[in-house]
């Protein structure tokens, strides 16, 4: 019996296949009907996907059941390390320090005791022109869960 592949090394075969095919995320997200950060953390192994979208995913990019079947899985979600390093991550952890102590004291005052789901949860990303060079806009969008004693 041969293990199941790990989520990392699918990720890697969806990476490949994507690239190779000339689709985008945004192909991919939009052939499943589901949201676009969702299914690309999905395919690069933090969310589980259903049979049937593991198995759209494997028919558009000619990949086997092997792949699929690591889809399905329940994934241990978190960062590399390694991928802490990024550029393009590390930026996202600077603002998230910078800025987190502030947005917590906002999300309280406005809210009361509580916190931002990160499972109720909603995530897009946009550009926007901008006279300066194009902006990303990131909106995070979770539920308000309040502290109950």
């Amino acid at each position: 019996m041969q293990p199941i592949m790990s989520k990392s090394d699918a990720a890697d075969l969806v990476v490949a296949a994507r690239i190779r095919k000339d689709l985008t995320w945004a192909d991919i997200a939009e052939k499943l009907g589901s949201p676009l950060v969702w299914t690309t953390a999905a395919l690069l192994g933090q969310h589980p996907m259903t049979a049937e979208q593991a198995a759209t995913v494997c028919a558009l990019l000619d990949l086997d059941d092997a792949v699929a079947e690591s889809l399905r899985l329940q994934p241990s979600r978190g960062a590399d390390p390694a991928q802490l390093a990024d550029p393009t991550i590390y930026r996202l952890v600077e603002a998230v320090s910078v800025y987190g102590p502030a947005l917590k004291a906002l999300i309280h005052e406005e809210f009361g005791d509580g916190i931002m789901s990160a499972i109720n949860f909603n995530i897009d990303i946009a550009r926007r022109p901008h006279p300066d060079g194009d902006r990303v806009v990131i909106t995070l969008d979770g539920k308000f869960l309040d502290y109950r004693w």
